[in-house]
């Protein structure tokens, strides 16, 4: 008895690829989720730290990794910055030290628990532990440092301000929008700016060039955001 293989009909053929195509949409709207709102906790981020530093000053009447009664305004586990390797030291009203910085000598290192032990911030103060500096939504570290250095030269050309914000570490498709968000939505003007690389590398005399916006920025492309404050 001879048999009959039944194929699929049109109609099913259809239907699976609406099936497929939902699946398909259902990824990318995912997706475009988790990166709105990892774009929305790195902006979070550029707000936040700025209150930080001037709730600690309002309190202390001190920078926070530059104050040098530290200890006596959060006890003795507190770091006091004597002198720092890029010059300058303790209560002279700047955040010596570079932003990518992970020695204790640096104020820009020690911010960190300055503000934690003021109840400031979340997370560890101990300088030497795991996962003490802070980090963005996708595991990039986060730093601060004084724009004008006595030496090393600025991070990031012609940027006003008093401090320097980084996050590195940032796809491009999101440090795009943060900048909309926070500043032009120009990554290479404003007071937002999108440098190349997730590297921390420093011109000691010029700073370093910022991306073309918007068309030097690639979605996937790795990038360092910083803001000046």
């Amino acid at each position: 008895m001879e048999r009959r293989h039944r194929g699929f009909t049109l109609i099913e053929i259809a239907i699976v690829l609406i099936i497929v195509g939902l699946l398909l949409g259902g990824v990318m709207k995912g997706q475009e989720l988790i990166n709105g709102a990892k774009a929305k906790a790195m902006a979070g981020d550029f707000r936040n730290v700025p209150i930080f530093i001037y709730s600690y000053q309002d309190k202390f009447r001190a920078l926070p990794g530059d104050d040098p009664a530290a200890q006596m305004h959060l006890g003795a586990a507190a770091t006091q910055v004597a002198t720092v390797a890029a010059g300058g030291g303790a209560g002279n009203g700047r955040l010596d030290g570079f932003w990518d910085s992970v020695s204790a000598a640096d104020e820009s290192f020690v911010v960190w628990q300055h503000v934690r032990l003021a109840g400031l911030a979340p997370g560890t103060t101990r300088t030497d532990a795991a996962g003490y500096r802070p980090t963005n939504a996708d595991g990039g570290a986060i730093g601060i440092e004084s724009i004008h250095q006595p030496s090393g030269g600025a991070y990031v050309r012609d940027l006003g301000g008093t401090y320097l914000l980084c996050s590195a570490s940032v796809l491009g498709r999101l440090a795009r929008q943060i900048d909309l968000t926070l500043d032009d939505g120009n990554g290479a003007t404003g007071q937002v700016r999108i440098v190349p690389g997730s590297g921390y590398a420093r011109n000691a005399s010029a700073g370093i060039d910022n991306a073309a916006d918007p068309a030097g920025i690639g979605d996937a492309g790795q990038y360092t955001v910083c803001m000046g404050f």
